[in-house]
């Protein structure tokens, strides 16, 4: 496999653990403060749920990831020559900066992080 879709796949691997990570902190914080049945949390319909609110998380990560990376291009925070091979500068300065990471790891586009 290439290091690209390696690199790919890692971020929207990522992506679904976060998601993953503040489902299970939710679900965990509704059995203490709600009165549901743990046995509700290993139904079909529960772990559809789940998994559904998962998919949904990782779109919605690439979603806002997208509008930063865009945001900062028309701040110029960052610089992109359209898709060719040279890599996407950002810059230090970008308040966004790890959304807009975010989104080049998400689409396998190289970058370099400027100082300036």
């Amino acid at each position: 496999m290439k290091p690209v879709t390696v690199d790919m796949l890692r971020a929207h691997l990522m992506a679904a653990s976060l998601t993953a990570m503040c489902a299970e902190a939710l679900a965990s914080l509704a059995l203490l403060v709600l009165p549901i049945s743990p046995h509700a949390f290993s139904s079909t319909p529960f772990r559809l749920f789940a998994l559904g609110s998962i998919i949904g998380g990782v779109v919605a990560m690439r979603y806002f990831a997208q509008v930063s990376f865009g945001l900062a291009i028309r701040s110029r925070h960052a610089s992109s020559r359209g898709w060719t091979a040279r890599p996407v500068s950002v810059a230090a300065s970008c308040p966004r900066r790890w959304l807009v990471i975010l989104h080049l790891r998400f689409t396998g586009r190289p970058f370099v992080l400027a100082e300036h």
